[in-house]
């Protein structure tokens, strides 16, 4: 086994989910992501903690969904008690075929979604991380060979996240003192406020209020969302691909859409439900260890020189104490690519450029 492999279990299991002795945890890993499964679990092993191990292959949901009549049950209680009963949750991700769910109806995975709405509540309440193992069909969809992919991954994850704290917090400090943020470059204007947000330093550590491994990013819960956005960062959303994304908000919602690619998808997403067409974040990707975009979110995302927005569920973190934000069944990320030349793409709170061509003021 690569030692990275190790490396990365043990990362998981201390820095991210911070583990610790009688913790009960749930580990969710794809069959392509059995090396780190398994490191996974003797690092768990190793530090006392309950380990119980289930599968959540793309293929195998696919293959429920579309043998299924359609109607789900809502809130499964066997599943919803092993997510009540669970401290910690970890996801391994790295399936062996990305577009898995490609075929899959959009109203079934709305029905879905919508019936597992309290068993995801109850992950979400647990002290859950998210990664990603290198394989080869991520690696393909990445464009790059197994090898190469998987030192991108290693190097995007197995690196000084202390130090790059520091540095987000920068962000962190003028999003949580601002009130709003307008991002513009050609093909988006768009504003949102942000006042009485808090926003999150997304160190891939639940200390840090973050569930991603790797992560990078600084986000909070944006609202009342005027003007256009395209999102010009490919990506695959339930096994489908979407291109130049253009959403167009008044009130805080989305009263118009395209696409060049996979309009239909977004029209689905919008669909969901009654938050799935306001937003739930925006994030300010800050790893510049993510040198190349990949078209997998958890990195992409992250990337140094995008900004995300995210249909869907806002994360309790941003939000003041006994306040909710939006609520839905979905939490979608679409990028938008904030690098250029001239100027012309820029970041600003209050008034003033904080970003500008993907750089941040104090990089300059």
């Amino acid at each position: 086994m690569d030692e990275r492999v190790r490396e990365h279990a043990e990362l998981l299991v201390d820095w991210s989910a911070r583990v610790e002795s009688g913790d009960d945890v749930v580990v969710r890993f794809d069959a392509a992501a059995h090396d780190l499964a398994v490191a996974t679990a003797a690092a768990l092993g190793e530090r006392g903690a309950n380990l119980v191990a289930v599968n959540s292959s793309e293929e195998l949901r696919r293959a429920y969904q579309l043998a299924h009549d359609g109607e789900f049950e809502a809130d499964p209680e066997h599943e919803l008690a092993l997510y009540e009963n669970a401290d910690v949750v970890l996801s391994l991700g790295g399936g062996r075929n990305t577009a898995a769910t490609a075929d899959v109806p959009g109203e079934t995975e709305r029905a879905f979604a919508t019936a597992r709405q309290g068993v995801r509540e109850a992950r979400l309440d647990t002290r859950w991380v998210s990664t990603v193992h290198p394989t080869r069909s991520l690696a393909q969809q990445a464009g790059m060979s197994y090898e190469a992919y998987r030192d991108f991954v290693y190097g995007a994850t197995l690196q000084d996240w202390e130090a790059l704290a520091e540095e987000m917090a920068q962000l962190k400090e003028i999003l949580d003192a601002g009130s709003e943020v307008r991002i513009g470059k050609p093909g988006t204007d768009i504003t949102m406020s942000i006042e009485g947000r808090t926003a999150v330093n997304s160190a891939a550590s639940v200390a840090y209020d973050s569930h991603n491994l790797p992560s990078g990013e600084v986000f909070t819960a944006p609202y009342d969302t005027e003007g256009t956005v395209t999102f010009d960062v490919p990506i695959t959303v339930r096994g489908r691909r979407l291109r130049d994304v253009r959403l167009t908000f008044e009130s805080g919602e989305v009263v118009d859409y395209d696409a060049a690619e996979g309009a239909s998808v977004v029209g689905d997403l919008l669909d969901t439900d009654a938050g799935a067409r306001r937003l739930g974040e925006l994030g300010v990707g800050m790893n510049r260890g993510i040198d190349r975009l990949t078209d997998n979110v958890l990195f992409d995302e992250k990337t140094g020189d995008t900004v995300h927005l995210a249909l869907g569920r806002a994360y309790d973190a941003n939000l003041p104490d006994g306040e909710s934000g939006n609520d839905s069944a979905i939490h979608v990320d679409l990028i938008t690519d904030m690098s250029g030349e001239g100027g012309e793409a820029t970041m600003s709170v209050d008034g003033e450029v904080v970003q500008r061509d993907g750089r941040f003021r104090w990089e300059e």
